[in-house]
């Protein structure tokens, strides 16, 4: 199966097919850097590193962009309250979003562009936009005369004659068309400026990724991504903006990412954002979980579907990560040492057939990285281990070391399972669930009578089916039936 993508311009899945056979280049809109990064943040960085991660363990050499925001009003006015420079403030959470997107296993863009180092090039933009008559000099500024591209709107589905004044759009008596946009902001007092053509002052907010995008992918690319909420007027002005300078097209195929919604105390839904004062930082998140955690809590959500959430579900995730982690270890226990990560051989574990985990894992992925799909398969394995593991024949010992070597190259696209399974366990010593030592059952050997009481079940045993839950209910282990699956969890 070719990779399949959801196309936010034609709104349809559609086959994924590089401009140049065997490159990708993808631009993601970073963080405007003015404050600590939240779980929204997460999500989008997150669901961006899975799709480079597929891409390149598909064989495809991939250019990543990601650029900062580093001058905004935003930015302006924290500075001034805290007495410091816009550089100095936006450096500090740039290194800040660094550090939070290590803590959550997101590898760096291959391109990390500001705003303020490339001036130069958004100025150049400007002057084609302005010689093309696309865009008009008023009162120190310099705005883009959006009904003179008749294209816009085509992204959002929004018609140019239907459109109003939005939370973004600044209605002003000095544009021509209350929906046209700034591209060049002339100076104010006590604020940063640069020198222009058409006076002092700063960029635009929507023209930095126009500018930088073309720098670096070029005037026509594949793949542009970013959150839901960019759709509309941020990504729409940038088709505006560099289509009317360049006359090409120029993303193939836009990306975008649903909305966190936050479960409250009494279970009512509301989005996350900063106006309502009730999103979390990822810095404070990672007081109380791995990253590794809430990496597989983002993940357990399709990318494109609304994202609930609560430290309930948070907890889920940290006990999805524990049985993973937990059939590593047990695996370790019997092998003397895990097998080293390696890339995933495509081609060499399709032998399984299309039931493999390989094949199934490939095709999750391939039908829009369908993550939650994917994560089963790895669950799948996990079960496969453990009884693996229960089996002390020779062959067992050699299945399971491939079997362990395929999940922690399949966790690997997804970020998942690359630590030790020490290194894991350690860091909630409370709840690394290893009870071997004081007569308990470990995880691996749950998860084996769990899996023989399914077989007894399959097998209408329910005699044996019963025995195996009074002894796991003896050692502390509480099961739940439910959707043909059995989930278990130890007794407080």
């Amino acid at each position: 199966m070719a990779l399949w993508l959801y196309n936010s311009l034609g709104r349809k899945k559609e086959p994924f097919v590089p401009r140049v056979p065997g490159q990708v280049g993808i631009y993601v809109c970073g963080i405007t850097a003015y404050d600590f990064c939240h779980i929204g943040h997460a999500r989008v960085m997150v669901s961006f590193d899975v799709l480079v991660r597929h891409l390149r363990a598909s064989g495809l050499k991939v250019t990543h962009v990601c650029n900062f925001t580093d001058i905004d009003d935003k930015i302006i006015r924290r500075a001034i309250q805290e007495g410091v420079s816009i550089e100095a403030l936006s450096g500090r959470f740039i290194d800040a979003f660094h550090e939070d997107m290590a803590a959550l296993g997101v590898t760096p863009a291959d391109i990390e562009p500001k705003a303020t180092e490339h001036l130069g090039e958004m100025r150049a933009m400007i002057q084609t936009l302005i010689d093309k008559e696309l865009a008009y000099e008023s009162g120190g500024d310099v705005f883009y005369a959006v009904d003179r591209f008749p294209a816009y709107g085509r992204l959002s589905g929004k018609h140019l004659e239907e459109l109003e004044s939005g939370a973004r759009v600044d209605v002003d008596a000095r544009k021509r068309n209350p929906l046209d946009f700034v591209l060049w902001k002339g100076a104010k007092p006590d604020e940063p400026q640069w020198p222009s053509p058409w006076g002092a002052g700063r960029p635009g907010w929507h023209i930095e990724c126009s500018a930088m995008g073309v720098k670096y992918l070029g005037e026509s690319f594949d793949l542009h991504g970013g959150g839901r909420d960019l759709i509309f007027p941020h990504h729409e002005n940038e088709i505006a903006q560099t289509e009317g300078a360049t006359g090409r097209p120029w993303v193939r195929c836009w990306l975008h990412n649903g909305f966190v919604n936050v479960i409250d105390d009494e279970g009512k839904r509301e989005k996350m954002s900063k106006s309502l004062d009730n999103f979390r930082t990822i810095r404070d998140l990672l007081t109380a979980w791995r990253g590794e955690t809430i990496r597989l809590f983002l993940l357990n959500s399709h990318y494109r579907a609304p994202l609930d959430f609560s430290l309930e579900l948070l907890d889920a995730a940290r006990s999805g990560l524990d049985r993973l982690y937990g059939a590593l270890r047990g695996a370790e226990g019997v092998l003397g040492s895990l097998p080293e990560v390696a890339p995933v051989a495509w081609e060499q574990e399709r032998r399984e057939g299309p039931e493999g985990h390989a094949a199934r894992f490939q095709e999750a992925m391939d039908d829009d990285l369908n993550t939650p799909r994917a994560l089963a398969v790895l669950f799948d394995l996990a079960k496969v281990i453990n009884r693996l593991t229960a089996d002390d024949q020779p062959e067992a010992r050699e299945a399971c070391r491939r079997q362990v070597a395929l999940l922690r190259g399949l966790g690997g696209i997804l970020g998942l399972c690359g630590e030790s399974p020490e290194s894991h366990f350690r860091f909630h010593p409370e709840e690394t669930h290893d009870d071997s030592a004081q007569g308990g059952l470990s995880d691996a050997q749950v998860e084996a009578l769990i899996e023989q009481r399914m077989e007894a079940r399959r097998n209408r045993d329910f005699q044996s089916a019963d025995r195996i839950r009074a002894e796991l209910a003896q050692a502390g282990i509480l099961l739940e039936d439910a959707r043909g699956q059995t989930i278990w969890r130890r007794e407080a």
